[in-house]
């Protein structure tokens, strides 16, 4: 068998339908960097970027044996990681225009009272997630949400690089979504039933 390297991506990928998972690794190899540099342009973000690209690769090896390529393997991987990108970013643009029109709503001068004690409870919550966030990362969390400040003030003040304090803003941020995302839900189905 000659050097992988110097098959054509056709004969890889006839390779992979056959079973054969070393070709798919000399595709992965040939690809995941391109792949990776064109996820990363489109999002300006190394870690979902680099997720994007995993996802493809996996959604490819699940459905080797159902694909009939009409297109090169090339073209393919970018239109899935474009796929792949335009999903992830209008999934956001849905949670952010719900998470803007909860907040208008919330601060709507209509709002009853006891949707004022259901938003004060919701408050509590927040507040005692981020009680529980570990020390550093809660302390980053709030110099950022509460005093206002930049990532790179608060690694100066730390003394830390912007780059962790970047990355602990991000697990932050995940970590609360997770735990308060069902109870915003159910504060707003409590304000649905009530109405």
């Amino acid at each position: 068998m000659k050097n992988l390297k110097l098959y054509t991506d056709a004969e890889l990928f006839d390779l992979v339908k056959n079973g054969h998972s070393f070709a798919f690794s000399e595709i992965y190899n040939r690809y995941w960097e391109i792949l990776f540099r064109h996820a990363y342009r489109l999002l300006k973000d190394k870690d979902l970027a680099k997720d994007i690209v995993q996802e493809v690769f996996v959604s490819l090896w699940d459905k080797i044996g159902e694909l009939d390529l009409q297109f090169s393997i090339n073209a393919y991987l970018y239109k899935s990681v474009r796929n792949k990108v335009l999903n992830l970013i209008e999934k956001d643009k849905v949670k952010n225009n719900y998470l803007e029109s909860l907040a208008a709503f919330i601060n709507s001068s209509e709002a009853i009272t006891d949707y004022r004690l259901r938003e004060r409870l919701l408050k509590e919550k927040i507040e005692k997630e981020i009680a529980d966030l570990p020390p550093k990362m809660r302390q980053i969390f709030e110099m950022s949400r509460k005093q206002n400040l930049s990532h790179r003030q608060i690694a100066k003040e730390l003394n830390l690089s912007d780059k962790t304090v970047k990355k602990q803003m991000s697990n932050a941020i995940k970590i609360l979504r997770l735990k308060l995302g069902g109870f915003i839900v159910l504060s707003i189905l409590l304000k649905l039933i009530s109405i």
